[in-house]
């Protein structure tokens, strides 16, 4: 992880050969990572895997409570600079955070903690102003507000670029005007802050910082979902919405790169959330596999049942591996920016 090296290219890292010292793996976690590698998995043992069927109910306040306590503990701002509420710790430990909140076992808890460190907040921590920083940060990161993302709307999911929410400045150049739907927006119910994306004058794809008071601002239905019921899922409407234009987030024309690196952080720690909820999942089976009973013994001592946990160990380390391989890379290129960035 020391070893700083020049950045690769594209895939260059796919075919270069890899030696041992520069591979970051699980044995190479400091001591700092695993104190807090045992603070939020037990805090996910005892807060959140106890109130799973709870949090099922689509329980707002619920929700809120336990953001609050891992406000408490400085596990939501890890991302963030210090001098706005955050911890500013590395992305190892970005991950092992998000690893142990699905190893709480519920993947509606770890849709609404992901949004609130990730794509809910990140926009403004990467490319907010001061005063943006300032006015929003403390609070998301200490649990007070939660936070979501508009991206999606009706006629456009994957090729965000064509969205049609407008926003248009006012003739007193005091607000921006905004019209339009966003769909399936995470934490959307519940959101006290929205990052959302919208075309200025029909063509530039730029990010606003929406207050859930805004007037012409209305939140739809909650969405039927086949999982994640115990997390918020809705439309937000825009009629006539008055942003200040203070709450431009960036510039105008910057959507797509708010848009794009807010989610390629999600995109790694989607892997994490993955491999802890994979991990409690073989628990539980090993478990019932000890617990259940047939032909006088456990099932756990067929081969057939042996064989499948078997399996499940093995894919479960791979992922691990890989994830923590790939965290490692991103944290040397980072450390590598960081300390070369004429900046």
């Amino acid at each position: 992880m020391n070893n700083k090296q020049k950045i690769k290219k594209g895939g260059q890292w796919l075919l270069s050969p890899a030696a041992q010292h520069t591979i970051f793996s699980r044995e190479t976690f400091t001591d700092e990572h695993r104190q807090i590698e045992k603070m939020v998995f037990d805090f996910a043992e005892d807060t959140i895997l106890p109130q799973v069927k709870d949090i099922e109910e689509l329980s707002e306040d619920l929700s809120r409570s336990i953001l609050l306590k891992m406000g408490e503990l400085g596990l939501i701002g890890v991302d963030t600079p210090e001098e706005y509420g955050g911890t500013n710790l590395d992305k190892i430990t970005a991950c092992l955070i998000t690893e142990g909140v699905s190893w709480g076992g519920s993947a509606s808890f770890g849709c609404t903690f992901g949004v609130q460190t990730g794509i809910g907040s990140l926009g403004i921590v990467f490319f907010g102003t001061e005063k943006q920083k300032k006015k929003y940060l403390p609070k998301l990161n200490s649990g007070e507000w939660i936070a979501a993302y508009g991206l999606t709307e009706p006629s456009s999911g994957s090729d965000a670029l064509s969205a049609k929410t407008t926003a248009f400045l006012s003739e007193d150049k005091k607000h921006y005007i905004l019209n339009g739907e966003k769909q399936f927006v995470s934490n959307g119910g519940w959101a006290d802050i929205y990052t959302i994306l919208a075309q200025v004058e029909g063509n530039k794809f730029s990010g606003f910082i929406v207050d859930r008071n805004t007037e012409g601002l209305s939140i739809g239905n909650e969405e039927k979902k086949l999982g994640m019921k115990g997390s918020s899922t809705t439309s937000v409407k825009f009629k006539d919405a008055k942003v200040p234009v203070e709450n431009l987030l960036y510039e105008v024309g910057k959507g797509a790169t708010i848009a794009f690196n807010a989610l390629n952080i999600g995109r790694y720690k989607l892997g994490s959330a993955s491999v802890g909820g994979s991990k409690q999942a073989i628990k539980q089976t090993i478990r019932y596999s000890l617990d259940r009973r047939q032909f006088g013994q456990p099932i756990a001592r067929f081969d057939s049942i042996l064989g499948k946990i078997a399996d499940m160990t093995i894919r479960i380390y791979a992922a691990d591996t890989m994830l923590y391989r790939t965290v490692g890379m991103i944290q040397d290129a980072i450390d590598y920016l960081d300390e070369n960035d004429p900046k």
